[in-house]
């Protein structure tokens, strides 16, 4: 079961005095009422409105937020405040602030809109490290969305031991959500030749062909590698994007680097059953989801055999 959605079940049994096996067996019915046309989440969220249990009041954890969820109600500490950026797309213009919220359960990033909230951070009001209460924010994209209906103030409240990195939870490719930090057992099915840009050696942001950061100007870049594969569970495939740091733990600079000597590895690859971690995010560009991978092993039968007698 995701880690999100038994969290959520664990809340609304609690509020509710209702076992969670009981709300389980109601969301199955509902979904068969329904001719499984709602999703899980969904339908736990309806079962919660049947109950009495509204979110609109309720402050939930982050690891509760679940696919689909709004008017979600939460404080937390900023862990990573970015700077406020501008934008002008299709005749709109104006201000984005973005931060990692953080709690005991969970992190997210959680999007600024609205003026009035993005002036709390230009003045200092919402700071790193600085605790904030959010009321009725709306999940999108795996993110926490704050519109002018939205209310953002600085909180007196106490947060515990905060959770810096998000767990990774063991998922099918079908059940991916973007930002979702997961696991999974799949088959590479298609690979493509490695890609190759400039970085800058300070901060790692591509260099342009001049040779030049957008931060630190004129710099000596640093050739780095992407390289794209698709992965398959059986319950779906998905795209898969490895930088270099993880390429080198599976190929030889030599390997990346001639075009030869990569296809012999490529064809050893191709078929394989391997271990992929990493996080799931929604590519605009394509506006698909794609995995952006920070670790890969290979099947270790006996580890496996043991996990499945459990």
């Amino acid at each position: 079961m995701d880690e999100n959605y038994k969290q959520l079940v664990e809340f609304i049994s609690q509020n509710s005095g209702i076992s969670a096996d009981e709300i389980e067996r109601r969301v199955e019915a509902k979904r068969a009422k329904l001719a499984g046309l709602i999703s899980k989440e969904g339908a736990l969220q309806v079962i919660a409105a049947e109950l009495n249990i509204n979110f609109d009041k309720q402050s939930i954890k982050i690891s509760q937020i679940v696919p689909g969820m709004r008017k979600i109600n939460l404080v937390g500490k900023v862990i990573n405040l970015f700077p406020i950026k501008e934008y002008n797309k299709n005749g709109r213009s104006g201000r984005i602030g973005s931060f990692i919220l953080a709690d005991e359960t969970s992190n997210i990033r959680t999007v600024l809109w609205d003026e009035n909230h993005i002036g709390l951070i230009a003045n200092g009001q919402i700071y790193q490290e600085g605790v904030i209460e959010i009321t009725n924010a709306t999940l999108r994209n795996g993110e926490l969305h704050l519109t002018s209906f939205s209310e953002l103030k600085p909180s007196n409240k106490n947060i515990g031991n905060i959770v810096l990195n998000k767990p990774a939870t063991k998922k099918e490719i079908s059940k991916f959500n973007p930002n979702d930090v997961v696991t999974t057992r799949a088959f590479i099915v298609q690979m493509f030749e490695p890609k190759f840009f400039q970085v800058c050696p300070e901060c790692r942001k591509k260099a342009n062909e001049l040779n030049e950061c957008m931060t630190h100007g004129k710099v000596i870049p640093e050739k780095r590698a992407l390289l794209s594969f698709v992965i398959d569970d059986g319950s779906e495939s998905i795209r898969a994007v490895m930088f270099s740091d993880q390429l080198e733990k599976m190929f030889t600079k030599e390997e990346i680097e001639t075009s030869e000597l990569f296809a012999i590895k490529k064809a050893e690859l191709l078929g394989k059953e391997v271990i992929v971690s990493g996080q799931v995010r929604r590519n605009p560009l394509y506006n698909s989801n794609e995995f952006i991978v920070n670790g890969i092993t290979e099947i270790d039968l006996d580890k496996l055999i043991v996990e499945l007698e459990v």
